[in-house]
């Protein structure tokens, strides 16, 4: 499955198999948002998996902020993305405007959305992470690399006979 561009990275999941992660999350505008959802695009699931954009708002766009946001489910369409996470308040101006099969959830911030994310993850998945660095995007890449670290619990790394 290849990719090309972002930074990406392969993630283990704890039951087994892998995702792929590209993490975009430092800026976020209009343009960058429709750039980044052409690299899902690209990027090829694994058996089983799905493209999984997850989105923060981009901030500082002024009155035009709503329909800004919601203009990008024409992107979003165009990526062929499978389920799309959103967090923020002005992400839910994109939320409501995208197809329901589309809609995994929205939450309003990174934290909340993160556990929301790590428990829809399916081995083969491809995960975009985008948004303002206001938005603290790095919560939810933070979540998604974690999965793959043991987690330091001595009894949860003890091979068992």
């Amino acid at each position: 499955g290849g990719c090309v561009g972002g930074a990406r990275q392969a993630v283990a999941l704890p039951g087994g198999g892998s995702f792929t992660l590209i993490d975009e999350g430092y800026n976020a505008n209009p343009a960058s948002v429709a750039a980044a959802l052409m690299l899902l695009r690209d990027c090829q699931p694994g058996s089983g998996g799905r493209r999984l954009a997850v989105l923060g708002d981009m901030l500082e766009l002024g009155a035009q902020a709503p329909a800004l946001h919601a203009g990008l489910a024409e992107a979003v369409a165009a990526s062929g993305a499978d389920l799309v996470f959103t967090c923020g308040s002005e992400m839910l101006a994109l939320e409501q405007a995208l197809p329901v099969r589309l809609r995994a959830g929205h939450r309003p911030n990174s934290r909340e959305l993160a556990a929301l994310l790590t428990t829809a993850l399916r081995p083969g998945d491809v995960v975009l992470v985008k948004g303002s660095l206001g938005q603290r995007m790095a919560v939810i890449v933070e979540a998604l690399t974690g999965l793959g670290k043991p987690q330091g619990d001595p009894a949860a790394s003890g091979r068992s006979g």
